[in-house]
C-alpha cells in the first residue's frame, strides 16, 4: 500500500496535470513503518491505471485559484508530471509504453521503489548518490564501460574528479580478473594522473612523462609499421599535395621495397652520390645535399671532400679549384677524375645502425638527390621540405622510440604531455591511436565478439578533436578527425573504446559528439555548449537540461544508454592520495 496524494485531471500528450489533496504538501512522510517523499520538483509519482503502475516525475507545480464563497478564496495545488517508466511485476521498465486517464489516482513513492528506479543495487561500484533521493549509486558497470564514455563540465567542476572516480572504482574491483584481457590508455596534457592516481605505480600501470624541451624525458615505443608511412610523413611535414607528397611516396616505398636485402641502404647511398657526380647535367645543390649525407653517415673522408667541391656557375660544371688537372667533373675527363679525387671515397662509405629518425632524413636527402639527377624535380619545390622536416624531427626524436616489434604493455599507461611543445600535443595523440587502433584490431579481427578489450582515456579532448583549430593546415585537420570519427564509429565492434573529458563539448567534432553512448555532465554555462547538448543527447530531459548551469562542484548528471533515467548525481569526492593532481591552489595559504 501507498499513500494518495491526488488524481488526474489531464492528459495531453505526455504531459500530465495532477491535483493534489489538501493534506499532501508535507516534505516527508511515514506509513506503516516506510518513508515517503513528499512532492516536490524531481520527485517521482506513482500513477495506478489498473493492474499498471506508471512512473513519472515531477516537471513543475502552481496553483489555481478557485471560488469558494463570496468572502474567501482557496487554492488548489496542481502539478505537472511527465511519464518515464512502469512497474510490471515489481521490476521497473524505462519508457513511454502506457498512459494515465482522468480520474487514475497518484500516490508517493516509497525508498524502495525509488531505489529500484535507478538499477539494482551493488555496493561495490557506489560512486555517490542521488542529489535530491539521497540514494547510493552504483554503477552498472556491465553496461557502461564497453561504450564510448563523456564527460564534460567547466573547469573546477570536477570532471577530473569524476573521471578519476570512475576507473578507480573500475580497477578497485576488477583489478583481479583483466588478466591481459583489457587495457587502458590515458593521454594526459596537464600531468593530472602521473602518480597514484587510477592504479598506483608498479607491474600494473606505466608512465610516460615527456619531454621536448630536454633530453631526460622518457620515450614512448613506436613500431617501425606504425612510424613508416608515407601518409602520415605527409601530415606530420605539411607536404604539398603535387610535389612533396609524391617525393614522400617514393622515400617510403624505396624502403619497404629494399629493406631486406643486406647493405641497401648503404649500397643505396653509394649508388646514388656515385650517380650525381658522374651526371653529365649536374647541379650545385649537389654538393650542400651530399655534404649533409656524409653529416649523417659520419663520414669524415666525405665530408672533406664536399668541401673541397665548388660550383662553376659559368660552365654548369663541379670541380675540385685546389687539386691537380684533371679536376673538372664533366663529360671528357669524367670517370677519370672522378676515380682520382673522390672514387675511393664513396665505395669506402659504410653505413651504421642508424635511429628512424636519422635514417628517415637519410633517406629524404638520398632521394632528393637521385631526384635531381634524374631530373624528376626541382630542389627549390622540395627544399622547404627539408626544412620543416629538420625542424619536426628533433622533438620527434625526444619523444618516440622506434622499434622493430610491439612491447609488451602493462594494464595501464599514462602518456604525460605536459612538458611536450603545442606540435607533439597536437601529433602524438594521433599516432597512439593510429598505433593502437591498428594492432589491436588486427588482435581480434577475427574474434566475434572481440575477446579484448581497449580504452584510450583522453583528458581535455578538446585538444585534439577541434574543429576549430586554426594552427594546423585543413588536411592535417581532416586526418586526425577522420581517424578518430572512424574509432567512435567502428571501434566499438572491435572492442575499442574512447573516454572523453572536455570543458568544451562544443569544440569537438559534432560527428564524434553524436556517437557518444553515455555522458557525465558538470556545470556549463556557455550557450554553444549547452545547444549541442540539447541537440545530441535524446534522453536529457528538459528539467535537467536546465540545471545545467547550476550545478554545484561535484555534481553532475548522467544520462545515457546504460541509464534508465537521467540521473543528478553528486560524486564522491576521492582521497587524497587518489585524487588527480588539479586542485585549486590555495590562494588564502599561499599569500599568509
Amino acid at each position: 500500500m501507498s499513500i494518495e496524494i491526488g488524481e488526474v485531471i489531464s492528459v495531453k500528450g505526455t504531459n500530465i496535470i495532477v491535483e493534489l489533496y489538501e493534506e499532501s504538501n508535507k516534505e516527508t512522510l511515514f506509513y506503516n513503518g516506510e518513508k515517503f517523499n513528499g512532492v516536490s520538483i524531481q520527485e517521482f509519482i506513482l500513477i495506478r491505471r489498473g493492474f499498471k503502475d506508471i512512473v513519472a516525475r515531477v516537471q513543475g507545480e502552481y496553483l489555481d485559484e478557485r471560488l469558494k464563497d463570496e468572502e474567501s478564496n482557496c487554492y488548489i495545488r496542481k502539478i505537472e508530471l511527465v511519464p518515464i517508466g512502469y512497474f510490471q511485476f515489481d521490476e521497473f521498465h524505462e519508457g513511454l509504453k502506457h498512459l494515465p486517464m482522468i480520474r487514475d489516482i497518484a500516490y508517493l513513492m516509497n525508498d524502495s521503489q525509488v531505489k529500484s528506479i535507478f538499477g539494482k543495487s551493488d555496493n561495490n561500484f557506489i560512486v555517490g548518490e542521488t542529489l535530491t533521493e539521497e540514494i547510493p549509486v552504483s554503477l552498472p558497470w556491465a553496461k557502461l564501460f564497453n561504450t564510448h564514455i563523456g564527460v564534460f563540465g567547466n573547469t573546477g567542476s570536477g570532471k577530473s574528479n569524476t573521471l578519476t572516480n570512475l576507473y578507480t572504482t573500475l580497477f578497485n574491483n576488477k583489478l583481479e580478473k583483466f588478466n591481459d584481457k583489457s587495457h587502458f590508455l590515458v593521454i594526459d596534457f596537464n600531468g593530472e594522473y602521473t602518480n597514484d592516481q587510477l592504479i598506483p605505480k608498479g607491474a600494473y600501470k606505466q608512465v610516460y612523462e615527456l619531454d621536448t624541451r630536454n633530453d631526460g624525458g622518457d620515450k614512448f615505443p613506436l613500431t617501425n609499421e606504425v612510424f613508416w608511412d608515407e601518409e602520415l610523413f605527409g601530415i606530420l611535414f605539411k607536404a604539398t599535395e603535387n610535389t612533396q607528397k609524391p617525393f614522400l611516396k617514393r622515400v617510403v616505398s624505396g624502403r619497404n621495397k629494399f629493406q631486406k636485402n643486406p647493405n641497401s641502404l648503404q649500397d643505396y647511398v653509394k649508388s646514388t652520390i656515385k650517380r650525381a657526380l658522374t651526371s653529365t647535367s649536374p647541379k650545385k645543390e649537389f654538393v650542400e645535399l651530399i655534404s649533409e649525407i656524409s653529416t649523417l653517415i659520419e663520414s669524415q673522408a666525405l665530408y672533406n671532400t664536399c668541401r673541397e667541391l665548388a660550383w662553376n656557375s659559368k660552365d654548369g660544371l663541379l670541380f675540385f679549384p685546389n687539386k691537380a688537372r684533371p679536376n673538372y667533373l664533366n663529360g671528357g675527363d669524367i670517370d677519370k677524375t672522378y676515380l682520382m679525387h673522390c672514387g675511393k671515397d664513396i665505395d669506402a662509405i659504410t653505413v651504421n645502425e642508424l635511429s628512424s629518425f636519422t635514417e628517415l632524413k637519410l633517406r629524404i636527402h638520398t632521394q632528393l638527390l637521385a631526384d635531381l639527377t634524374s631530373g624528376y624535380v626541382q630542389f627549390d619545390h622540395i627544399q622547404p621540405l627539408l626544412k620543416r622536416v629538420e625542424a619536426s624531427l628533433i622533438a620527434l626524436d625526444r619523444v618516440f622510440e622506434v622499434c622493430k616489434e610491439q612491447p609488451e604493455i602493462k594494464l595501464l599507461s599514462v602518456i604525460s604531455l605536459r612538458k611536450t611543445n603545442q606540435e607533439i600535443k597536437k601529433v602524438l595523440p594521433l599516432l597512439l591511436a593510429k598505433f593502437y587502433y591498428g594492432s589491436h584490431k588486427q588482435k581480434v579481427i577475427n574474434q566475434n565478439p572481440p575477446q579484448q578489450t581497449f580504452h584510450m582515456i583522453i583528458d581535455e579532448a578538446h585538444n585534439i578533436l577541434s574543429t576549430q583549430s586554426n594552427r594546423e593546415s585543413e588536411s592535417w585537420k581532416d586526418y586526425r578527425l577522420e581517424l578518430f570519427e572512424e574509432i567512435i564509429k567502428e571501434g566499438r565492434k572491435f572492442g575499442f573504446f574512447l573516454t572523453l573529458s572536455s570543458q568544451r563539448p562544443a569544440d569537438i567534432s559534432p560527428t564524434i559528439m553524436s556517437q557518444l553512448h553515455n555522458f557525465f555532465i558538470h556545470r556549463l554555462v556557455n550557450d554553444r555548449d549547452l545547444q549541442l547538448l540539447e541537440n545530441t543527447i535524446s534522453s536529457l530531459d528538459n528539467l535537467s537540461r536546465q540545471m545545467i548551469p547550476n550545478l554545484s562542484k561535484g555534481c553532475s548528471i548522467i544520462t545515457g544508454t546504460s541509464f534508465d533515467i537521467p540521473m543528478v548525481v553528486q560524486f564522491n569526492e576521492m582521497s587524497e592520495e587518489c585524487r588527480p593532481d588539479s586542485d585549486d591552489i590555495n590562494i588564502a595559504k599561499l599569500w599568509r
